[in-house]
């Protein structure tokens, strides 16, 4: 296996590492109840997606 003959800069390795964030999730808002959830997601507050209830929530 072929090794680098000289070490890389800090500054060539830095280069390389500018894509290594953590992007914020897209968050939004119900449509329904006005909680905040992830788009194209079932609303975990309410269990509305695209205008109808999917998933019945039953309150404890």
């Amino acid at each position: 296996m072929p090794l680098p003959k000289r070490r890389h800069s800090r500054a060539r390795g830095a280069k390389r590492r500018t894509h290594w964030v953590l992007k914020t999730p897209n968050i939004i808002e119900c449509p329904h109840c006005h909680e905040k959830k992830l788009p194209h997601q079932v609303c975990p507050n309410c269990g509305w997606y695209k205008g109808r209830e999917v998933i019945p929530i039953t309150e404890d």
